[in-house]
């Protein structure tokens, strides 16, 4: 069985709508995927009817953006949550409103340097998407400044810019309270990924654990190996379940679906565990 437990859609930062999304799915040879669009579940709704006609089981699930006190970024991987969780939904509309508000700062201070505007970046984006920096890394592309997504976020887009501004994002071991609260699984997404800039040490990770985590995405294209070797080892000594996936996002980036899968088991944890919805089969 080929399992792909994280992938996005134009509901937030992947260029292909979620029905398209289940039909690439398919395309791939995966059985199951997930679809986790950042602090959304927007897209639920049309995937489910998708993935059963493409006969592909999706999960549920969503990407949460946290943040540690230091500043670090931490993305919270959630599947089979309740939607209409008050707390949770409460806490992901906050984190959207302030991206919007950041993005619209962040093309502000571009716009100075590049021939870039605020409706230039609209247009990429899908009507009630999660709103954020691969957006402006789009219209950046349109604009010919660069020449794809990756090279924007390596060089004007990156945290180190001066054009980077900071959203709110909650905590990330208040995030999983409020995920397991809400009936979901968490599970911290690629958390070694120190290419995308500054990760967790080790109070973070037991802080997240003592709050509920219950598992890591170790298999993902941006983990180096000796962090998954750490990784595996955490998993061993806590009892956390290990995820192997792909973070597609169609031609926003070169990840490709089912490049790192997850064994059958452990989405038979995660069903055992999720009590807020149901794998859609």
């Amino acid at each position: 069985m080929r399992i792909d437990l994280h992938a996005h859609s134009n509901v937030s930062d992947g260029t292909q709508a979620p029905a398209a999304v289940m039909a690439s799915a398919a395309e791939a040879g995966l059985d199951v995927v997930a679809l986790t669009d950042h602090d959304s579940t927007g897209g639920w709704a049309e995937a489910g009817p998708a993935a059963l006609a493409y006969g592909v089981a999706l999960v549920p699930g969503m990407e949460i953006s946290c943040r540690t006190p230091e500043g670090i970024s931490v993305h919270l991987l959630c599947y089979l949550h309740d939607p209409a969780h008050a707390g949770l939904l409460e806490e992901i509309t906050k984190a959207k409103d302030a991206r919007f508000t950041r993005a619209e700062r962040m093309v502000s201070l571009l716009a100075e340097d590049y021939p870039l505007s605020w409706d230039d970046v609209i247009h990429h984006v899908a009507p009630g998407a999660t709103l954020g920096r691969p957006h402006i890394a789009d219209a950046l592309v349109a604009a010919g400044v660069v020449a794809d997504r990756t090279e924007a976020f390596e060089s004007i887009l990156t945290s180190r810019s001066r054009y980077f501004v900071q959203h709110y994002a909650p905590d990330p071991a208040a995030a999983v309270e409020l995920v397991r609260d809400a009936g979901g699984v968490p599970v911290f997404a690629h958390p070694v990924a120190s290419a995308r800039g500054r990760i967790v040490g080790e109070r973070v990770y037991r802080e997240m654990i003592d709050a509920g985590l219950a598992g890591l995405e170790i298999d993902h294209r941006d983990n180096p190996e000796e962090g998954r070797a750490f990784l595996r080892k955490l998993a061993d000594r806590h009892g956390l379940l290990v995820t192997g996936s792909s973070d597609y996002h169609g031609s926003g980036k070169p990840n490709r679906l089912g490049e790192n899968l997850t064994a059958p088991e452990v989405l038979a944890r995660i069903e055992e565990q999720g009590t807020g919805t149901s794998v859609v089969r």
